[in-house]
């Protein structure tokens, strides 16, 4: 059993990037991904339990919230969570700290994946990928000094009401959304759409990719497709592609990765 675990979603990498880079820090660690129901939800021998996830529709990511209450944890583990973000931190660590108090939280703003509602060098303050991935390591690293030292946030995460009204209705947002996907000439039926839809809402027929209904907007498919054939209706078609430079399609697809 490892001494740390962290519990992580992910869509576009920059989540994943920062779990493994706090690991790196912390040492010991399962990362145990929540793109899809975890493989690993009996952490109580774990010393740290941790969640880290992006603000998806002000909210929790997925069925990320349902997951998270499935997941034992010692009572007297310390527990943390962090939120990635493009513009504000949304109501996820409020409904995690609900589930399970936190003993820690944090939040930081970074480069935004999710493309139909904004160009992704929209964030606080605004930095290029390269100066953006660089803040985010040194965020870190200071986190992980924060976890190892086992520090204490002085309040609560905040409830933020308007974004619980928000994420409440962002799954019927994305529902209509999920509707306008499409794929121009330039697929080349490599299915790597296919393997990083957490929701397994995409299938090949005839070399091309098809859509379901039960998309989640994580926008994985789009920002992994290396011949950026997908699109969400025209709004896309004109805004650059963005996944963390660190985490590749494969790594955004493991279930469970250690970090010694």
């Amino acid at each position: 059993m490892a001494e740390n675990i962290i519990y992580c979603y992910s869509g576009g990498g920059n989540c994943l990037d920062m779990a493994k880079n706090i690991a790196r820090e912390l040492g010991d660690t399962d990362i145990v991904m929540m793109r899809s129901a975890p493989v690993k939800t009996d952490g109580r021998e774990a010393k740290r339990v941790g969640f880290i996830f992006p603000c998806y529709g002000g909210g929790l990511p997925g069925k990320v919230e349902e997951y998270a209450k499935t997941i034992l944890i010692s009572p007297d583990a310390y527990t943390f969570g962090i939120v990635q973000y493009a513009g504000y931190m949304g109501c996820g660590l409020y409904k995690l700290d609900r589930i399970r108090e936190l003993d820690y939280w944090a939040g930081m703003s970074h480069q935004c994946t999710c493309i139909w509602l904004m160009p992704h060098g929209l964030m606080n303050p605004p930095l290029s990928v390269a100066a953006a991935q660089k803040r985010s390591e040194a965020k870190a690293r200071a986190f992980a000094a924060d976890i190892k030292a086992m520090k204490h946030s002085a309040k609560r995460p905040p409830r933020r009401a308007a974004c619980i009204l928000e994420s409440a209705g962002f799954s019927k947002v994305v529902g209509k959304k999920a509707a306008q996907y499409t794929v121009n000439d330039r697929c080349i039926g490599c299915g790597t759409c296919v393997s990083v839809c957490p929701r397994h809402n995409i299938r090949l027929e005839g070399g091309r990719p098809v859509f379901g209904g039960d998309c989640i907007g994580c926008l994985s498919c789009i920002q992994y497709c290396p011949a950026e054939a997908l699109n969400v209706g025209k709004v896309t078609e004109k805004r650059e592609r963005y996944h963390n430079p660190n985490v590749s399609a494969q790594d955004l697809c493991a279930e469970l990765i250690h970090i010694d």
